[in-house]
C-alpha cells in the first residue's frame, strides 16, 4: 500500500477511502464521486486517491474493457493513442493507481460485477448499471498530462498523451510493478519505466 494511502481514513472494515470518495454519516459510498472532492483535487493538481500534490508530468488512471482495448489496439497498430471524449475519473500516482486497480473489486477482476447504478445516468454515465460486468481487459494508463472543466454536477477530465500502458485481466499483474514503484527513490516515482 502506498504510504499516502496507509493514512487516509478508514471504513469500518479498515479500507482505507479514496480522496474523492463521498461519505455518507458514518459510511463512504465507494461506489460514487464527491463532485466537491474531485474539483478541488482538480484543480490542486491532487491524487484523486490518496489526495496529495502530483508533481508535474505524467499522471495514471485505471481504465475499463473498452478503452483499454482501443488503447492496445492502436499501439499494436503502431498508430497514437487520442481520445478526445471527457471522463468522470480523475486522476492520480502511478503508485495509487496501481494500488486501486488491485484493491477496488470492479477494477481488479473481468468477472466482477457494479454495485451501484447512476443515479441520473447520461452519455458519460449511461454504462454504470449495477449488474454490470468490467469485461475482458482493464489497464493501468499514464499520460503526459490532463485537462478538466467543472460543470455543475460533475468535472470532466481528459488525458493527453499516453507514456504507459499496463493492461491486466486480473490486477493482480501489477503487484511487482507496485512493488518496484514504491522501492524507487521518491524523486524517481511518477516517471514511466
Amino acid at each position: 500500500m502506498p504510504p499516502t494511502v496507509e493514512v487516509r481514513p478508514r471504513d469500518t472494515r479498515g479500507y482505507p477511502v479514496p480522496a474523492i470518495t463521498p461519505w455518507e454519516g458514518e459510511e463512504p459510498q465507494f461506489a460514487l464521486t464527491d463532485h466537491g472532492r474531485s474539483a478541488e483535487c482538480a484543480r490542486g493538481r491532487l491524487c484523486s486517491v490518496c489526495n496529495t500534490l502530483m508533481p508535474q508530468g505524467p499522471v495514471w488512471r485505471v481504465v475499463g474493457a473498452a478503452e483499454a482495448a482501443a488503447i492496445g489496439e492502436a499501439l499494436a497498430a503502431g498508430r497514437p493513442y487520442r481520445n478526445l471524449a471527457p471522463t468522470l475519473e480523475g486522476p492520480g500516482h502511478r503508485a495509487c493507481m496501481l494500488y486501486a486497480s488491485m484493491v477496488c473489486p470492479y477494477l481488479a477482476r473481468p468477472n466482477a460485477r457494479r454495485g451501484m447504478s447512476a443515479a441520473q445516468p447520461d452519455e458519460l454515465t449511461a454504462h454504470v448499471v449495477r449488474g454490470a460486468v468490467r469485461g475482458g481487459l482493464g489497464a493501468v494508463v499514464g499520460f503526459g498530462d490532463y485537462e478538466f472543466a467543472i460543470a455543475e454536477a460533475q468535472v470532466l477530465f481528459r488525458f493527453v498523451d499516453l507514456v504507459e500502458f499496463l493492461p491486466h485481466d486480473t490486477a493482480d499483474a501489477h503487484l511487482e510493478e507496485l512493488r518496484a514503484e514504491l522501492a524507487r527513490p521518491e524523486r524517481d516515482r511518477g516517471q514511466p519505466r
